[in-house]
């Protein structure tokens, strides 16, 4: 029996032709995946399907009812999860349960066997803010919420981006409960172990249906997208004794709990450091510490020569910075955006338009130099914002979680970005959830309970575990947190 019927959905916006002649069917209690890369048409047709868009042309049923002429009934049947989570940052986890229980007419205590399962490891914090929550928390309440009105369908658009592998095992292993349950569901991601937790793909690209497949067919039928060959890399900088960053006996205290508890590192000139762990392991409190942002409760630290305690200002004038927001303004054009960062920087205007022209060459973007930043798909305003942030030749750059929600191939380009700052004598730090991306570090550390639980090149992690590859020796190390992951 089929949950979904998707017939001849076209939608375009403007020009932009988001979705084209899709058709696909999806059976009752099955875990359908549709991927491709940004901009591929993915969350249009997510929105379709959930009645909050209209198609230009065709037709689409969900339970059996119409999208057009049925909404409402749709809307009772279906729990839709978009990527940035739909949490009220300001209301506790209990608000947020009681305002989707109250929105679909029901109450949480009528929903609550539906969602006990996922919503009982979070209930002891009921009365934190959703704002205060890890990536996971998040996660498992914004599914709580979505499943509060006991849906028959599950909509999950990149329910996982920008959260740590231990917490996406727990994510599949909760749909997989839901399944048991024959509740339908199709979900976008683009971390290729969840891809291959789901019983079909359909692939979309430039929002035509490329294939529809069983997940092994489809990833290997198109692997120059999905599994592009692996980057050579040796660093070869100069001066790789030099020390860009220097931290010793680091704590940051909040009252009794201390989020950063006694670390010490070193990082080289043109090294490229992978600095991992799970949501609420001390990594971003970490990393404000290191950019200035904020002041350790005790120990030493050194950036680019400068006291962490008392030359902050300082370092933040010499670092390069790359979160995974990003900091581009979309309705700046290409150039604006790069003169803006630069003038920020204290670049004169003869340099900033000299390395103008160099940037945009080696991005091939010289074309698009006055399109709107807004305009570019998501993975060339990645690359736009690693270019811009070290444009000023920074001795060290720190990425937060640089490549979330991007396809391999893009994350692949990015990479390359990456080692051609590394052999300039850039030193990369940077944090990341995807383990083959831990691979192309030179050195990583594993946070655990805000210290660091091992540290050393991804090969030596591997052997002196006894670990096969990066995401079994991150989840062996992370599973062995004491603190709760909030």
């Amino acid at each position: 029996m089929e949950s979904i019927i998707v017939n001849g959905i076209s939608k375009s916006y403007g020009k932009v032709k988001a979705l084209q002649d899709v058709s696909f069917s999806v059976g009752k209690g099955e875990v359908f995946g549709l991927i491709g890369p940004d901009g591929a048409g993915k969350t249009s047709m997510f929105r379709i399907l959930c009645t909050l868009l209209l198609p230009d042309t065709g037709t689409a049923t969900v339970d059996g009812f119409d999208i057009v002429k049925q909404m409402t009934d749709i809307r009772k049947r279906v729990g839709y999860m978009p990527g940035r989570f739909s949490l009220y940052q300001d209301l506790t986890v209990e608000e947020n349960l009681e305002f989707f229980a109250t929105l679909f007419g029901t109450t949480v205590d009528e929903g609550y066997d539906s969602i006990k399962a996922i919503y009982s490891q979070i209930e002891r914090f009921k009365d934190r803010k959703a704002g205060a929550l890890s990536g996971g928390m998040k996660q498992k309440l914004a599914l709580s919420c979505a499943l509060v009105h006991q849906p028959s369908v599950l909509f999950l658009d990149e329910p996982t981006t920008g959260v740590d592998p231990v917490s996406r095992k727990e994510f599949w292993e909760m749909l997989s409960m839901l399944k048991e349950r024959q509740i339908t569901i199709v979900a976008s991601t683009p971390y290729l172990d969840e891809v291959r937790q789901c019983e079909r793909v359909a692939f979309l690209s430039k929002g035509k249906v490329m294939g529809i497949d069983k997940p092994e067919i489809i990833l290997d039928q198109f692997k120059d997208i999905f599994n592009p060959p692996g980057i050579e890399h040796s660093n070869t900088s100069e001066a790789k004794d030099e020390n860009v960053i220097e931290v010793s006996h680091l704590v940051k205290a909040f009252g009794n709990f201390h989020a950063v508890d006694d670390i010490s590192f070193t990082v080289k000139k043109g090294e490229i450091f992978g600095f991992l762990g799970a949501n609420g392991a001390g990594k971003t409190t970490a990393m404000h510490m290191l950019t200035g942002l904020n002041q350790p409760t005790s120990g030493t630290g050194k950036v680019v020569g400068f006291d962490i305690r008392t030359e902050y200002e300082q370092i933040k004038k010499h670092i390069g910075y790359m979160s995974q927001k990003f900091s581009l303004y979309e309705d700046l054009t290409v150039a604006e955006n790069i003169r803006l960062f630069a003038g920020i920087y204290g670049m004169s205007d003869h340099e900033i338009a000299r390395k103008t022209d160099e940037v945009l060459e080696r991005l091939r973007f010289a074309e698009h130099k006055n399109d709107l930043v807004g305009s570019l798909p998501l993975g060339w305003k990645q690359k736009l914002a690693f270019s811009v942030s070290i444009f000023h030749e920074p001795g060290v750059v720190f990425l937060d979680e640089p490549t979330g929600g991007v396809d391999p191939a893009t994350r692949r380009q990015f990479w390359e970005l990456i080692y051609d700052a590394a052999s300039r004598g850039i030193t990369v730090f940077v944090t990341t959830h995807y383990m083959d991306e831990a691979e192309y570090c030179d050195r990583i550390s594993i946070m655990v309970d805000g210290k660091i639980s091992a540290m050393g090149s991804p090969e030596e992690l591997k052997h002196t575990l006894g670990q096969p590859d990066m995401d079994h020796v991150f989840t062996y190390l992370a599973r062995q947190a004491t603190r709760s992951n909030d």
